[in-house]
């Protein structure tokens, strides 16, 4: 896994791309569906900038993470969406300068996390790297229902790299999460990058193994695309488990997008 500068330099990479997308938006195509069903261009970007808020507060501030906490679980369902619909009402222009100045604010503050704290969040407390790679894995996947929506096709980066380290890592969470058992032994992983090199995690023994695409790698743990459609090979029964299930992201099993 790359070192905390430079996933934070990814993740504003990440960021200035898909800010790129939408600057020049006149402001009735903020209301542009996505494919994820409900939201709109507004609403992905409402998202992100709450979360990079609440990011933002993890890292200055414990106490007053604590108390969004609470308040999420007055609504543990319904928040994230309340949140976005709140933010989606929000004129276009406000909205993206808000996010412009809280990410930055964000980006600043976890170079300055130092190695062994622990950052808490609505899941198990991250580090400050993990904290900066779940940033990057969402900012992706958000922008990418914006391109689609928007009819872009964005060209894959090494930047892929974390946000797949991140969607093996989880593998036990995804069994969890669905009420099963997760397997005793490591899976070997092997993914093409988009320039051609091969990634890989696990022992390049171990009998269960995945194989395939990284950006499809990708698609599948953010859950933005069926599996069926991607470039992805199992080989053993629990990693033909694993790949239906498979995300990147806390909470509930997810349903696509």
């Amino acid at each position: 896994m790359a070192d905390l500068s430079q996933i934070v330099d990814d993740l504003r990479a990440e960021s200035d791309e898909l800010d790129a997308l939408v600057t020049s938006l006149a402001e009735d195509r903020w209301s542009t569906p996505t494919p994820a069903e409900g939201w709109t261009i507004a609403h992905q970007i409402g998202h992100l900038l709450w979360t990079d808020r609440g990011a933002l507060v993890s890292v200055t501030d414990a106490d007053a993470f604590a108390d969004i906490v609470k308040t999420a679980l007055d609504d543990p369902i319904g928040f994230v969406d309340a949140a976005a619909e709140e933010l989606a009402a929000v004129p276009p222009a406000e909205l993206l300068a808000e996010w412009r100045v809280t990410r930055s604010e964000l980006h600043d503050a976890l170079l300055t996390v130092e190695d062994g704290r622990k950052l808490p969040w609505f899941g198990p407390p991250m580090s400050g790297s993990s904290m900066a790679t779940a940033r990057l894995m969402e900012t992706w996947a958000h922008g990418l229902d914006v391109a689609d929506a928007l009819g872009v096709t964005r060209t894959p980066t090494a930047r892929l790299r974390s946000i797949a380290h991140i969607g093996v890592r989880t593998r036990d969470f995804a069994f969890v999460i669905n009420e099963l058992t997760p397997p005793g032994e490591p899976f070997r992983v092997e993914l093409r990058a988009p320039d051609g090199d091969v990634w890989t995690w696990g022992p390049a023994d171990a009998a269960q193994r995945v194989t395939g695409s990284a950006e499809d790698f990708c698609f599948l743990v953010t859950q933005r695309r069926p599996l069926g459609e991607l470039d992805l090979h199992a080989f053993g029964d629990d990693a033909a488990r694993w790949l239906p299930i498979a995300q990147a992201f806390a909470g509930p099993p997810g349903g696509g997008r």
